[in-house]
């Protein structure tokens, strides 16, 4: 079964996991599709980071199961979510200032020709990437990550994560500390990440920048998944109920899920 814009490339079901006597998250449920933007929202401590280690194969999971492109397949360890398609981009983006965009790109999967490396191939491939996401704010794919702004370090990390074929790509708080010119640009990359057809997870604490561009959003609350709803059926409000007490009216958590009135 191949995945439509319908059916969730990307499904966890039921994913448990716990550090210690502490357990992080419960019975977790999250549906991620192609072509669409999906937000995972949640306050400090709800396990959106925990979640998405489990998805990237860098946590292995106690409990549940992983589907992708409807098969359920086993992930342990960071090569083998990449091996699928899977890529993160965490907000420390981990590019060197001393190498420039392309030596970045490429980190690590170096294309050679023999012996050496084979510059002209990675040059071309990292061109292609740029222009296909309409990237136009870098001058040269020769500059040195240490020359380029926020906002221009962080295309550069998502244009990696697209490089390889991706078809699920992870952002966390990609405009946490970007200004507001910025955060538009990295925002309508995010955007056009979805509409190449890539299934999209932002991770994001502002509500501003989850309603522009998200198309769902799945909240999570004290480690478990209180909802995963379209952004069109929702409020900021709501949302915000959800976050910090796991309920919106009908939406939520039960109450005997340890939420409280």
């Amino acid at each position: 079964m191949t995945a439509t814009p319908t059916t969730p490339i990307l499904r966890l079901s039921g994913i448990d996991k716990s550090f210690g006597a502490v357990q992080v998250l419960h019975d977790v449920s999250f549906d991620v599709r192609p072509g669409e933007v999906t937000a995972l929202v949640g306050d400090n401590g709800a396990g959106k980071s925990t979640l998405v280690k489990c998805i990237g194969g860098i946590h292995p999971m106690d409990g549940g199961e992983y589907w992708f492109e409807g098969a359920q397949v086993q992930v342990h360890s960071p090569r083998e979510a990449a091996a699928l398609g899977v890529e993160i981009v965490y907000q420390d983006l981990a590019l060197c200032d001393n190498l420039d965009i392309v030596q970045n790109m490429f980190l690590g999967r170096e294309k050679r020709r023999g012996l050496v490396l084979d510059d002209t191939t990675m040059e071309e491939m990292a061109t292609q990437t740029l222009e296909g996401l309409s990237v136009r704010t870098v001058k040269s794919i020769r500059q040195q990550v240490s020359s380029l702004s926020g906002g221009q370090r962080q295309t550069v990390a998502i244009a990696k994560a697209v490089l390889w074929n991706s078809k699920v790509v992870v952002l966390d708080e990609p405009t946490a500390a970007l200004g507001v010119a910025q955060t538009a640009q990295v925002l309508e990359l995010v955007r056009r990440l979805a509409d190449n057809g890539l299934a999209v997870v932002l991770i994001s604490h502002n509500m501003n920048d989850v309603f522009a561009v998200s198309d769902r959003i799945a909240a999570l609350y004290l480690g478990r998944m209180a909802a995963q709803v379209s952004t069109s059926d929702v409020t900021h409000s709501q949302v915000v109920e959800l976050i910090t007490s796991g309920r919106s009216g009908d939406l939520g958590l039960a109450r005997s899920n340890g939420v409280t009135a």
